[in-house]
């Protein structure tokens, strides 16, 4: 069993901040965010492997929003800046616990477990 738990979600201005965080029970290989808004395809945002730092961002929000962990309390963090009306939408954490999340880390068929969801609103 592995639970992950999101927070940090909101609703703000567009060109404003919000630092969303994901607590996981257990270790996992890869970590990622994903969101998915009505209507729309469920999208990978951005992902970071546990063991060397590296980091994945979809083309629609590198330079804005940045993907990071703290190991120690098994917690990834997606501070999201610049945010635009178009980053509204329920956003959730996801487990892989192999390196296929590496590899396409962008496809949520290769995690294995995800959290609740934190609603992200931003108006303009």
């Amino acid at each position: 069993h592995v639970e992950l738990v999101e927070s940090g979600g909101g609703s703000v201005q567009a060109g404003g901040s919000l630092r969303l965080s994901c607590a996981a029970s257990v270790y996992t290989w890869c970590t990622g965010w994903f969101r998915q808004a009505p209507g729309k395809e469920r999208e990978g945002v951005a992902a970071i492997v546990t063991t060397d730092g590296t980091t994945y961002y979809a083309d629609s929000v590198k330079g804005r929003f940045t993907i990071s962990r703290d190991n120690a309390k098994n917690t990834v963090y997606l501070q999201m800046n610049s945010l635009k009306p178009e980053d509204t939408a329920m956003y959730y954490c996801a487990a892989g616990l192999s390196g296929s999340a590496t590899t396409s880390w962008w496809l949520s068929s290769n995690y294995n477990y995800w959290g609740q969801g934190t609603q992200v609103a931003v108006s303009s």
